[in-house]
């Protein structure tokens, strides 16, 4: 089996990042790991440590925040744990399964890794580095744990995998649009002006873009409401909407796919739908 990785590592208004790839075949993906006043966010994945070591070892940092618990995201935390002495902290509701050995698929097992059990702690609502007072969002959907990172100082906002791409084709089966939506209409209500998300880096106009994925996500949801109205069945749906397949449907066995955001959304609607008439 031969993988290929890469890195590089930009710095941009106080923020130094490494962005490590790993390409297997015809699929490759990337993940950011960030570095800003003293603390350390998110810590790639496994297969990724090679490159990312060095990265991690000359960071000066107090503590370490998760943005979730995937394991692209958490699969440096043993090592960190091991050689620095930083706390982790994470949204409480993963913290007692990243203890345990983590169990996903075989596919992402070899493509980014095993992630290895490690400790952390509750993050809470607040957090302090050495010169500012960070705002921790509850930003779910892609993960019952995702949280995003707000620095109150500088306005920066650190959104793990709440935005990675403004026209999104592709989810994870257990993935819910209808939450996203809502995390994104959570987050634009802050104040922040620079975003740096896991996969897409440094984006200049944080709010711009993520107005821009808003816009897409609802007008896809009404799309696809439209079409169940009309009678449409949800694999129907999918071929109006999304022609196209994707090599990470079949590399990821479906586990990623287009359909589960048409299944989301119709999933979602008639959760609504019910709510409704059971309203006195």
């Amino acid at each position: 089996m031969f993988i290929k990785r890469s890195k590089t590592i930009e710095e941009i208004s106080g923020v130094t990042y490494m962005n490590g790839t790993v390409k297997l075949g015809s699929v490759s993906l990337n993940v950011c790991s960030f570095v800003t006043d003293g603390v350390l966010i998110d810590t790639g994945a496994s297969r990724l440590l090679p490159v990312f070591k060095s990265f991690f070892d000359e960071a000066d940092v107090d503590k370490v925040v998760i943005t979730h618990h995937h394991e692209d995201h958490t699969g440096g935390a043993r090592y960190i744990q091991e050689t620095k002495n930083a706390p982790i902290y994470m949204n409480e509701k993963m913290i007692e399964s990243v203890k345990k050995r983590a169990t996903y698929p075989l596919y992402r097992k070899i493509f980014w890794g095993v992630r290895k059990p490690f400790d952390a702690r509750p993050i809470g609502e607040t957090f302090e580095s050495r010169s500012a007072k960070w705002t921790v969002i509850e930003t779910p959907g892609h993960a019952i744990d995702h949280v995003a990172f707000l620095n109150q100082e500088t306005g920066q906002l650190f959104s793990g995998d709440l935005f990675v791409h403004p026209e999104t084709k592709l989810i994870l089966r257990e993935e819910s649009i209808q939450q996203i939506i809502e995390s994104i209409e959570r987050v634009l209500t802050y104040d922040f002006g620079e975003m740096f998300c896991c996969h897409a880096g440094y984006v200049k106009d944080g709010k711009k873009a993520f107005k821009k994925k808003h816009s897409y996500l609802t007008e896809l949801r009404d799309r696809v409401l439209d079409l169940a109205a009309k009678g449409y069945t949800a694999d129907e749906i999918y071929k109006r909407i999304f022609p196209k397949t994707y090599p990470l449907v079949y590399f990821s066995f479906g586990e990623w796919h287009s359909k589960h955001i048409i299944h989301s959304i119709l999933r979602d609607g008639r959760d609504d739908e019910e709510n409704a008439t059971t309203v006195p």
